[in-house]
């Protein structure tokens, strides 16, 4: 499945927003990590079954984000999310959220892990051979 670009809509709720009514800057993270979820999904990955079958999590490395608009309660949003780079053990995203414009723009690095040991371990080749594809 050829897909460079993977696009998943979120809708904001009452509880994703503060006291000042827009959306609390930890839950963009949120919103990430439910893209980058549906986007293995659409790769045909499930993650319970990579812990069942390969014993390999996927866990965030590191997160880098920069806040540039809010969005409010019942905004429809788009979270963005390509792969910049991968390699045996992780992959790095570009994950924009975006409603008419860029509100939040973020990179986010996932390491590839053992479910048992939490140590490094290689992405599967099954999985690394989507990438190849769409990367």
């Amino acid at each position: 499945m050829a897909m460079s670009e993977f696009v998943w809509p979120v809708r904001v709720y009452y509880e994703d927003t503060d006291f000042g009514g827009v959306v609390y800057y930890a839950n963009y993270l949120k919103f990430m990590e439910r893209a980058r979820t549906e986007w293995l999904r659409a790769l045909g990955f499930e993650q319970t079954e990579l812990i069942a079958v390969h014993e390999i999590m996927f866990v965030v490395r590191r997160v880098a984000v920069e806040y540039l608009q809010p969005a409010r309660f019942n905004d429809e949003l788009r979270v963005v999310s390509t792969v910049k780079r991968f390699g045996q053990c992780r992959i790095v995203f570009a994950q924009n959220i975006v409603r008419d414009n860029l509100l939040v723009g973020g990179e986010t690095e996932v390491a590839c892990v053992s479910s048992l040991s939490f140590k490094p371990v290689k992405i599967p080749d099954t999985l690394l051979q989507a990438l190849e594809i769409i990367a």
